[in-house]
């Protein structure tokens, strides 16, 4: 999921209810029946019925292997990314798809320094992680006091340095009430050398990279922390002066990166129904749950589809993303290149994201974004998922469909877009422990983005049940086209 957080917007409809032990267990197929020309949902109960964790977690056990044994991460241009795409690639290949590398580049940034020192009154190693595209320190690096927002602590506008002189200094704000590109901004234009941010996680060992957005707003060197040690920083600020020495830098470079594309041989082209999942981790970590247990959940799908494409009216694509974690890049690109046909011939999108948390919520896209509906016909996909979970009596809630992960290019060219995604950083409320299980006030995911990300933190009630709704989604809208009086 991509690196720039937010709080990710709920929408308060919640479908059937169970008691959350029962959530727990992994959800009993749809037994299928024997193929039946007469029946249109023969093929969703099917998938439904063969798509299972079991046979998804050998794919998922396979990338871990691939990105423990190159480098420890899936970072767009990396040898991990590399090995994991070819047993995609093989895979898919040995089930009789033809696969397309997509490529494309884009700027990127290389982390060349990154350390900080509190080197009065104690001395105290940090670990703070340059934001993307932000600017560097000098080979030097720099040597100044810590300084606090006179006003709210988040630093967002100018009026929080009033009366606090901040000049030269290396300021220190909360995450939180506007973007980290903004808070630099400010910062800078008070005076301030360089801003370090406290990401102000219940996990307080937690950090995770920020970005500047757009590029040309870098003003200063900018770094979040860890809620512990900025925690620890406030609390020596309190007593007197604190001298802190920062050594953060980075290079552009230009990444080359390439999408996976495979079709069904078989279909409409002028209905296609596009399913994707990023196969890109962020540099901190394997990033089992984030994202490749998406990514091998969809590649059971497509294998076995491959056994039934006689059957499918629609084509069907299947997409495995690069860069999404670099800012959506190579679903954008895909989306780029659509001809002004092929993008009306794309009937939908469905996306999967984070499908395996530890801490899960079952939510589901709800067809809305943060600027109102999301283009006609993603409603229609949202209850086509919610309707498999009630009748397996499993509640969901919704999901708003933010800037946060791949569906975000085909909804802003137009495109119906839906899918599934088991959460990130957000607090479990305690109203859905009685619908999902788990701990309230915990994270969904508390090794979001972090190095614990690996096989061991993917739920696989959770990975299973949300394969076999997306197998089943897969199925229906390979056969039924959206309506169009929903688009």
């Amino acid at each position: 999921m991509n690196g720039h957080p937010s709080k990710p917007r709920r929408s308060g409809r919640i479908l059937s209810s169970l008691a959350a032990g029962a959530v727990l267990l992994t959800t009993a197929a749809t037994a299928a029946p024997p193929a039946a020309a007469s029946d249109p949902w023969w093929l969703a109960k099917t998938l439904a019925s063969d798509v299972t964790g079991p046979k998804a977690w050998h794919h998922l056990k396979a990338f871990s292997e691939a990105t423990h044994a190159h480098g420890g991460n899936r970072v767009s241009g990396s040898p991990g990314y590399d090995a994991a795409a070819a047993y995609v690639t093989k895979t898919l290949t040995d089930a009789g798809y033809q696969v397309r590398r997509q490529e494309f580049t884009f700027p990127d940034y290389e982390m060349v320094a990154e350390t900080a020192t509190e080197t009065a009154p104690v001395g105290r190693e940090l670990h703070p992680l340059l934001a993307y595209f932000s600017v560097s320190t000098t080979e030097a690096g720099i040597s100044a006091t810590l300084a606090e927002p006179a006003g709210k602590a988040t630093g967002c506008t100018p009026e929080d340095y009033t009366g606090r002189d901040v000049t030269g200094k290396i300021v220190l704000v909360d995450a939180g009430g506007c973007a980290t590109s903004l808070k630099q901004v400010v910062a800078a234009g008070a005076g301030a050398a360089a801003l370090l941010m406290n990401v102000n996680y219940t996990n307080p060992t937690m950090n995770i990279r920020h970005r500047i957005v757009p590029p040309e707003q870098a003003r200063i060197p900018t770094a979040t922390l860890t809620r512990a040690e900025a925690q620890e920083l406030k609390a020596d600020a309190a007593k007197g002066e604190v001298s802190l020495h920062l050594d953060l830098r980075s290079r552009r470079i230009t990444t080359k990166g390439y999408n996976l594309i495979a079709d069904t041989p078989t279909g409409d082209e002028a209905n296609t129904v596009v399913v994707g999942s990023h196969l890109d981790s962020v540099d901190t970590t394997p990033g089992m749950n984030d994202n490749a247990a998406a990514a091998a959940m969809q590649l059971e799908i497509a294998r076995q589809l491959a056994r039934h494409t006689g059957k499918i009216k629609n084509r069907v694509r299947f997409a495995w993303w690069d860069a999404e974690e670099k800012g959506l890049v190579g679903s954008q690109y895909h989306v780029d290149q659509l001809s002004r046909r092929e993008r009306d011939g794309t009937s939908l999108y469905l996306n999967l994201e984070m499908i395996g948390s530890p801490n899960f919520a079952r939510q589901v896209y709800n067809g809305q974004t943060p600027g109102g509906p999301a283009p006609a016909g993603s409603r229609q996909i949202t209850k086509t998922i919610d309707d498999y979970f009630a009748r397996q009596n499993l509640p969901t809630v919704g999901l708003e469909l933010d800037d946060r992960s791949d569906h975000s290019p085909f909804i802003k060219a137009g495109i119906p877009a839906g899918g599934v995604n088991a959460g990130a950083e957000t607090l479990k409320p305690a109203e859905w422990v009685p619908l999902f299980g788990g701990k309230a006030g915990e994270m969904l995911d508390h090794c979001y983005h972090q190095s614990c990300d690996t096989l061991d933190n993917v739920n696989p009630a959770i990975f299973d049940q949300f394969g076999r709704a997306i197998a089943w989604t897969t199925g229906h809208y390979a056969v039924e086209a959206l309506d169009p009086r929903g688009r």
